[in-house]
């Protein structure tokens, strides 16, 4: 398989941590466009650190896919459109953010854009505040598969959470939303709860964690570890919730939709670049 070598590639160095500069106050209004291709964001400048601002900080290995995204692999390196669709609850249609231009698919497009210079990236939000695996399997074909995307970003697991569901029936319709999305020949990623205060106040999230990550690894589909992400703010960055968490104790903020975006597109990025003849192989493709 030939090494892929895309424009705009994010070089991943030798090192513990990877830390990424969300720019301006946790709670600053972040602009970008919703459900249409990306434009180039402005550049921006570094605000030194204060009590209204920090820095977006991941571990590497919170970034790195088990998988590779070959068809997405394949439409950046023949130049071609790219559309991704997030399908989730009411953390994808951005509830908590001060705009939809800051929910995180926004974001996302806008990272992309500026990540791959040139190409034309289409991310659609098709987040539904309240919905379940069940609601989303009954609209995935609607919602989802019609639109024909090249990445599906499926959020989901938080508000079974919240109600109190069971876990392990969950896995049996993950298969089943996965498989009809496989069929379609769309890369899948799946990304689980937020690290929030009502989210692991129940007794069931690190469940539904655990059987979203040993799903997504017997079936082969990317995971993207938000949970684990947020919870690295919290416990070893020492952000309190207030900085990345909306007063309401549940949903993300500007702060934390962007910082979660730009992670997604370093992950995305990475994964797409990697020689796909191994699952997991070099951070890089060699020059």
């Amino acid at each position: 398989m030939q090494h892929l070598f895309l424009r705009g590639t994010v070089v991943f160095g030798a090192v513990a941590m990877l830390s990424l500069l969300v720019v301006g106050p946790a709670r600053a209004q972040l602009r970008g466009p919703v459900a249409t291709p990306a434009a180039q964001p402005a550049p921006s400048s570094a605000t030194p650190l204060g009590p209204d601002s920090a820095a977006c900080t991941v571990a590497t290995d919170q970034l790195r896919f088990d998988f590779p995204l070959p068809r997405t692999a394949q439409r950046l390196v023949s130049g071609l459109p790219i559309k991704i669709v997030a399908l989730g609850s009411s953390s994808t249609y951005g509830a908590g953010a001060s705009t939809s231009a800051a929910s995180y698919p926004s974001r996302l497009a806008d990272e992309l854009a500026r990540r791959f210079p040139g190409h034309k990236f289409t991310v659609l939000n098709r987040g539904v505040s309240g919905e379940d695996v069940g609601n989303m399997l009954a609209r995935l074909d609607s919602a989802v598969i019609r639109e024909k995307p090249d990445l599906v970003l499926w959020q989901v697991g938080t508000n079974s959470v919240l109600d109190g569901k069971a876990v392990r029936p969950h896995a049996a319709l993950l298969r089943e939303g996965l498989a009809r999305l496989k069929a379609t020949g769309s890369d899948v990623v799946l990304i689980d709860l937020q690290y929030a205060p009502k989210v692991i106040a129940k007794p069931n999230a690190d469940g539904m964690v655990s059987l979203i990550a040993a799903t997504a690894k017997a079936e082969h589909f990317c995971h993207f570890r938000r949970f684990d992400l947020m919870r690295h703010w919290h416990e070893t960055e020492h952000l309190p919730f207030k900085a990345f968490v909306s007063p309401d104790g549940l949903h993300m903020n500007d702060w934390s939709y962007a910082c979660l975006a730009k992670a997604l597109s370093l992950a995305i990025a990475e994964a797409a670049e990697r020689p796909t003849t191994t699952a997991i192989g070099p951070s890089i493709a060699p020059r």
